[in-house]
């Protein structure tokens, strides 16, 4: 038979997969090796901020829908599996269940308010049910006001691994983080996804091809709502702690940048710009307020010679999708 000569599209897709495969792989050789040079724990808060931006860039990224009040979901749903885990003794894996359930609930909502408005309305509509549900959450008696769900036990995952033991705390937030990961890759590069990034890139020509726009931008804010729910539900499981730092709205200005840093619109520059973010705050803690003064220099530093991102701005002079 006459073997058919490869396009050249087919041999850049092969090249991409490969690349994406390799960074995957790196990826998480990194973060099994990493415990044995830095503390676990901030490595898990690194591992729920990552799963965080990588939620919120599967909205703004791939669907162009920037949203101001994404702390919504990550903050409520960590209020939701503290509480579960601490008032109706539920074990870690069904608190995490039923804090990714709350904010896929509140995602539904929120989602079908918002989607209706396009660009900065869209964003302060966002904006503005986060800070509604932050006020609530202020006065709400189960969350505990200012002082927050406190002493939240870990338990036992599955009834069988002990959670207060910090390796396999940290290996249970690690295989989260990863399966996570690989359902978002999964939603990015599906038939679905395809559609995602139509829209994004010509809604109308979208909508003359026959696509409900609407119904899929809902769906991408509720699966981006429940995957933020995944990640708050476990740090307050981390932590033993749920609080309103968690709903404010310098939240959803962190995973804003953390997405930005990183690379938007790319697989792995959320999780990369959020161990960014993540350590200089940790590492930067000494300098005070000065911190918020360093990571502004430094956005901006990044944006003016790095305008795709540090991972955007890799892959585009290295010809590879990250």
């Amino acid at each position: 038979m006459e073997r058919v000569a490869e396009t050249p599209l087919g041999h850049e897709r092969k090249i991409s997969t490969r690349s994406e495969t390799y960074a995957f792989v790196a990826m998480v050789v990194v973060l099994m090796i990493a415990p044995a040079f830095i503390y676990p724990v901030f490595l898990m808060k690194a591992l729920c901020f990552a799963l965080f931006a990588c939620a919120f860039n599967l909205l703004i990224g791939y669907v162009g829908l920037l949203s101001f009040g994404h702390a919504l979901f990550f903050g409520w749903a960590a209020y939701f599996g503290a509480y579960a885990a601490k008032a109706w003794g539920f074990p870690p894996e069904l608190a995490i269940i039923t804090g990714a359930l709350g904010a896929a609930g509140l995602g539904l909502v929120a989602g079908a308010l918002a989607i209706r408005r396009q660009g900065i309305y869209f964003a302060m509509i966002t904006l503005a049910l986060a800070q509604m549900m932050y006020f609530f959450a202020l006065q709400a008696p189960f969350t505990g006001g200012e002082d927050g769900i406190q002493a939240v036990p870990r338990g036992r995952l599955f009834g069988l691994i002990d959670l207060g033991n910090q390796m396999n705390m940290y290996w249970t937030v690690l295989a989260i983080f990863l399966v996570c990961f690989v359902f978002i890759y999964r939603i990015i590069h599906s038939p679905f996804g395809e559609v995602l990034k139509a829209i994004r890139e010509n809604e109308q020509r979208a909508i003359s091809l026959g696509y409900k726009t609407d119904r899929y931008k809902l769906i991408a804010f509720v699966l981006s709502a429940a995957l933020s729910g995944v990640a708050g539900a476990t740090k307050a499981i981390v932590f033993q702690l749920a609080s309103l730092t968690d709903v404010h709205w310098t939240m959803s200005g962190e995973v804003v940048l953390m997405t930005l840093v990183g690379g938007l619109g790319t697989v792995f520059g959320p999780a990369f710009g959020a161990f960014v973010i993540i350590a200089m705050q940790n590492y930067l803690a000494e300098f005070g307020q000065w911190v918020g003064v360093i990571q502004g220099v430094i956005f901006v530093f990044v944006v003016l010679l790095f305008r795709r991102g540090v991972i955007g701005e890799l892959a585009h002079r290295l010809h590879i999708r990250l």
